[in-house]
């Protein structure tokens, strides 16, 4: 048999039990002399099976070796060597310097067009009762470098060689990831791996990996079995090609790698239609990929749907729609810290309710579409997740109960300090170490969405399932009053309720109510670039303010431009803060500080996006500032005709005696403290009565219910809702 007829003998296997028949059919594969264990090492066991926990998250190492190898050939064509200082120092440069602007290489043009050179192609058979027996086989294609037939040992077979360490511009860096997926590739694990060099030269090489069949011998001599690939006569078989009809879209193969997963396990709600069901998975693994993947299934399989292939452009994209029907609103902030160095976070807020659908049905739309991995804050590199928290940290550590499934943020780390970012991700991306500065990066988080736009969105949600409870309060307070409490009782208590006491009580006057107006604010029309930009808060046109040592002040700038004016991908801008002058305070002795040379070893910065005119920058003094240091700031908005620049001084300041509010504290922990009580029925007119679809947001009420008990972060008692039907 001909090498080419035996590649499309296996090839053309539609699954695991199909390729098995090929396989028991041709005794070449029973010949044990030609199978060799997978980098060379028998012991090889351990290491492929201790990659990805998640068939999803192997799935996407193998993505991510194909953006590798479509831009190493773009860097090849360009005549680039990617080892030299010539080449692309990230990621986000590759796909600039390759493929243009971004706002071009984002558009359908592009996607339609470049999508094409990497292609994820599903087979197998469907006709089962359940899809939980659904036998899926995925084929992922990419017009990438490819590698000659005598180079896969060093390549596609090789385990730990760091082959692409030194080059920057790719995700790749261990030369392990892309065994991941071997794993979840049907009970014996076949993988065919076929590619020809993008240069045209050379023979279409290609080879079978498999999990090695322990024999009773081998259980006699040997622990565990190993992963092995074929070679015939001692060498990776091929054939000479032009082109290949292997069933791609709208395309034959011509060079670039083909790689077969047979029977591959995908979980439940990524098994039906992959141009759907997988893509949408793997949007939440692949926030913004450098380059678009066209998800193709067939008719074959799925005769009546009607949109057989997608692209997949991450989630980024679906999130900031402009016509988005599930995204309220985003925004994003801008961190630069000593320690951690930089990152981005942009916080996603969802809508309470998805067109037509009520509060509950929303949620559960919003869940499996966006959070089927329940990754609520993604932590990402060159937009690939590399580590997640779950929605226990927007309710426990941000204590925005109401948001705890309506909220993703991400955080891209792209830029972050390597040596920080090697001690928090790990070599298989789909966790984080959980140790110091896994601790830091949450603290500094949480910090950061506290004092953010969170805040007010959370408390606004907040208030619209609340009411003027003046007389609960009178009800539930006379209903505590009389209650025989026992000491331990009173003082579980002490936590939540304010209970009027008989030796306590005192007639208050009170006090006329201020008529007080709020005031009419002048209504906000955005522009598209900014025409002024102003820092708000100098004194006698002076720029002049003072920071506390050791603690964090934020500064406000005016302006006009729209809110997403730096995040846009058409025309955007940006805000930049730049170290002017330094003056020190008199140091004596050879052991004095050198002058600061860049903004971050002088102050930890948080820079947020405008907000309805309003540009806010956070400045927290490094250790390296003392008392007296003076420090001169540039700030500077970028536009299009002319970009507008503040100079701010800066003094670091004594930090000021904590005021005692011991006492206060005191009075304050002698009360017990009230919760809201909160009428509710299912349709009311009362104002001062919740209804059962507004408190939707929180909790299922029916007729069952008679009472909720409502804590935003599961400690303390903050509202009773009371079902009046």
């Amino acid at each position: 048999m001909t090498h080419k007829k035996l590649f499309l003998k296996l090839y053309q296997a539609q699954n695991e039990t199909d390729l098995q028949k090929v396989i028991d059919s041709i005794d070449l594969f029973q010949d044990q002399s030609n199978w060799y264990p997978l980098g060379g090492n028998e012991n090889n066991f351990g290491t492929i099976e201790n990659q990805q926990a998640s068939a999803i998250g192997a799935l996407i190492e193998k993505f991510t070796n194909s953006i590798d190898a479509t831009l190493m050939k773009k860097c090849y064509e360009s005549g680039i060597d990617p080892r030299s200082v010539d080449a692309p120092k990230t990621m986000q440069e590759a796909v600039g310097v390759f493929y243009g602007d971004k706002h071009h290489w984002l558009s359908n043009e592009f996607v339609k067009n470049k999508s094409l050179a990497l292609q994820v192609i599903a087979s197998g058979n469907t006709k089962f009762k359940s899809a939980r027996t659904y036998d899926t086989s995925l084929t992922i294609y990419d017009d990438g470098e490819g590698q000659h037939p005598e180079d896969f040992e060093n390549t596609f077979l090789s385990i730990g060689k760091g082959n692409k360490n030194d080059i920057l511009f790719v995700q790749g860096k261990y030369n392990m990831g892309g065994t991941g997926s071997i794993v979840f590739c049907g009970k014996n694990r076949y993988q065919l791996i076929a590619s020809k060099k993008y240069d045209g030269n050379g023979e279409f090489g290609f080879t079978l990996i498999r999990k090695h069949p322990f024999s009773d011998e081998d259980k006699r001599t040997k622990k565990n079995t190993w992963y092995e690939y074929l070679k015939i006569d001692n060498l990776i078989p091929s054939f000479p090609i032009d082109n290949l009809d292997l069933g791609l879209h709208q395309r034959e193969f011509t060079t670039g790698s083909i790689i077969k997963l047979y029977s591959y396990d995908l979980p439940e709600g990524a098994r039906s239609v992959i141009s759907k069901d997988l893509k949408d998975r793997v949007d939440e693994f692949l926030f913004e990929p450098a380059l678009p993947i066209m998800m193709v299934d067939n008719k074959e399989r799925y005769p009546k749907d009607r949109e057989l292939h997608r692209v997949s452009f991450g989630l980024k994209k679906r999130l900031e729609k402009d016509d988005s029907k599930y995204i309220e609103d985003y925004f994003t902030i801008d961190l630069d810290n000593s320690r951690a160095g930089k990152m981005k976070i942009t916080s996603y807020i969802f809508k309470p309710k998805v067109g037509d659908k009520n509060v509950t049905k929303s949620r559960e739309t919003i869940r499996n579409e966006f959070f089927r991995s329940k990754m609520y804050v993604v932590f990402t590199m060159n937009g690939q997740v590399q580590g997640h928290l779950t929605n226990e940290f927007i309710s426990r550590s941000l204590k925005f109960g109401l948001l705890k499934d309506h909220l993703l943020i991400h955080v891209d780390c792209t830029n972050m300090e390597y040596d920080f970012r090697s001690q928090l991700f790990m070599a298989s991306r789909d966790r984080l170490k959980e140790g110091e500065e896994y601790r830091f990066l949450r603290n500094l988080l949480t910090q950061e969405l506290k004092r953010s736009k969170l805040a007010k969105i959370h408390k606004d949600r907040k208030d619209s399932i609340s009411v003027d409870s003046a007389d609960t309060s009178e009800l539930i307070k006379s209903f505590t009053k009389n209650l025989p409490l026992n000491s331990d009782l009173l003082k579980l208590l002490n936590k939540t309720f304010e209970i009027e006491k008989d030796d306590d009580k005192k007639k208050k006057k009170k006090k006329p109510k201020k008529n007080n107006k709020p005031k009419k604010e002048k209504e906000f029309i955005p522009q598209r670039f900014p025409s002024f930009f102003k820092f708000k808060g100098s004194k006698k046109g002076a720029n002049v303010i003072k920071i506390e040592k050791g603690k964090s002040r934020t500064i406000q700038f005016d302006t006009d431009v729209e809110n997403h004016y730096f995040d846009r991908d058409d025309d955007s801008g940006e805000i930049t803060i730049a170290l002017v002058d330094v003056g020190n305070n008199e140091t004596d002795g050879g052991d004095a500080k050198g002058t600061p040379k860049d903004i971050s070893e002088v102050f930890n910065i948080s820079k947020s996006s405008p907000e309805d005119g309003k540009i806010k920058i956070s400045l927290t003094p490094t250790d390296t500032m003392e008392v007296g240091d003076d420090v001169q700031i540039k700030v500077d908005l970028s536009s299009p005709e002319e970009d507008f620049k503040e100079l701010i001084w800066i003094e670091i300041a004594q930090p000021q005696k904590e005021n005692n509010k011991k006492e206060e504290e005191k009075e304050e922990n002698d009360k017990i403290g009230l919760p809201e009580l909160i009428l509710t029925a299912q349709n009311s007119t009362d104002k001062k009565i919740v209804s059962w679809e507004k408190l939707s947001d929180i909790t299922d009420m029916s007729y069952d219910n008679v009472m909720y008990i409502y804590s935003s972060d599961g400690e303390m008692l903050e509202k009773i809702y009371i079902n009046l039907d």
